[in-house]
C-alpha cells in the first residue's frame, strides 16, 4: 500500500496513542468512592487528585491529540525531483 493513502504520518498515530493513555489515566485519577446516602458523606470526592489533578491530565491529553491531529506530515520527495536534482 502507497504512504500517500493514510491521512496521518507513523508519528501522528504515536502522538494520539499516547495522548488517549492520557485522557484515560485522568479519568481513572477521577475515580473513588461515592457519596451516598446509606454510607454517609465522603470528603474524598473533594480531594485535590479529583477535582485538580485528574482535569488536568485529562486536558493536557486533550490538547496533545489536537497536536498529533494537526501535527504536519513530512513532505517526501518523489523520485522524479531526485532524478532532476
Amino acid at each position: 500500500m502507497d504512504k500517500k493513502n493514510f491521512a496521518f504520518d507513523k508519528l501522528n498515530y504515536i502522538i494520539c496513542a499516547v495522548s488517549v493513555l492520557l485522557i484515560v489515566t485522568g479519568f481513572i485519577l477521577m475515580t473513588g468512592p461515592s457519596s451516598s446516602v446509606e454510607r454517609g458523606f465522603e470528603p474524598d470526592i473533594f480531594s485535590t487528585r479529583r477535582i485538580v489533578v485528574a482535569p488536568m491530565v485529562c486536558f493536557a491529553g486533550f490538547l496533545l491529540m489536537i497536536a498529533g491531529i494537526l501535527y504536519p506530515r513530512k513532505k517526501e520527495v518523489s523520485e522524479e525531483n531526485k532524478a532532476q536534482n
